[in-house]
């Protein structure tokens, strides 16, 4: 093949309301871990995207989750947090703050995508413009009424109007 006619393949984009669900599950999962499972929003948007940057912010959140259950391990306060603990708790519920609220962002950007660009992928050369067949995506134009033909609807309904009145009157 020369590359005529060859995008290359993207995931297709999901069916029904299961980014929806996806998101509510995963965002939950961090919420009542309260952040200790941040990481798998990052980790799953990652997954999804490929992009270089989401893997270093997965890479972070990870980081940053392990130091703070760290600090919280290393804390000596019987009954209560003393300052590692503190420490490890602002830093793991911040954390789970900042990856759910990119989560999502990054989320509900990428899957929009689908929606505003039509598919991409192998188009056939019998379908391609200049093949006989039209352009993809081309509607034929619409065209009006004629206004002639509209006058003498007009002028018919009119005459059916005056016949009607004249009947009624009459009976």
């Amino acid at each position: 093949m020369h590359g005529h006619g060859y995008a290359p393949p993207q995931p297709p984009p999901p069916s029904g309301s299961s980014p929806v669900t996806l998101r509510v599950l995963f965002v939950a999962l961090a919420v009542v871990s309260c952040g200790m499972l941040a990481w798998t929003t990052l980790l799953r948007l990652a997954l999804v995207t490929r992009k270089a940057y989401d893997w270093v912010l997965f890479a972070l959140v990870v980081a940053l989750d392990v130091l703070a259950l760290a600090l919280i391990g290393v804390d000596e306060g019987v009954e209560d947090f003393e300052g590692p603990g503190n420490t490890g708790m602002v830093i793991l519920l911040c954390t789970m703050l900042a990856a759910v609220a990119y989560y999502l962002y990054a989320d509900i950007r990428h899957f929009s995508r689908y929606r505003r660009q039509p598919p991409t992928g192998y188009v056939p050369p019998q379908a391609q413009p200049g093949y006989g067949y039209p352009p993809p995506y081309q509607q034929a134009p619409v065209q009006g009424p004629d206004p002639a033909r509209i006058h003498q609807v007009r002028a018919e309904l009119d005459e059916l109007s005056d016949y009607l009145r004249k009947q009624e009157g009459g009976s």
